[in-house]
């Protein structure tokens, strides 16, 4: 017996959801997002053109300057709550601040980029984007504009 207001889940979305999650983590691990198993980089930010488990392309990924950004935001945040902190309970000559934070800054913004590229991969991969769907984008939009009678480039 159903309760009033009690609405039946949708099964289909919480798959989706757990799917994307599983996907997103195993990308900010570094691991193919498709397997968990394979490798998802070649070089620090040079992500391999298909796993070497699954064989799930990955060439077609397009995470841009997205983790860059996110990098920033991140250690923006930490950085600046911390040299708060610090100035509140020790004083610091200028020096000493940019002895601390200048290197901090850069090796927390290093430790976090490659992480964060693999999460929008997983990203990109759980929610089918950019040819991960089996759908090649670019030809597609060429396709649609030919069908209307435009040119790219026009």
């Amino acid at each position: 017996m159903q309760h009033f207001g009690a609405e039946a889940k949708d099964s289909s979305a919480d798959e989706t959801a757990s799917g994307t999650g599983r996907a997103v983590k195993r990308g900010l691990l570094c691991r193919c997002p498709a397997c968990g198993e394979g490798r998802l980089f070649r070089a620090y930010l040079k992500p391999v053109d298909t796993c070497s488990v699954c064989k799930e392309d990955m060439h077609h990924q397009r995470a841009d300057d997205f983790p860059a950004y996110l990098s920033i935001f991140i250690v923006g945040h930490i950085v600046v709550a911390a040299y708060m902190a610090v100035e509140q309970a020790v004083s610091l000559a200028m020096w000493q601040h940019m002895a601390i934070w200048i290197p901090l800054t850069g090796v927390l913004s290093l430790a976090l980029l490659q992480p964060l590229k693999g999460g929008v991969i997983g990203l990109q991969w759980a929610l089918k984007m950019h040819g991960f769907g089996g759908v090649d984008e670019d030809a597609a939009a060429a396709a649609a504009l030919s069908e209307r009678g435009d040119q790219p480039g026009r």
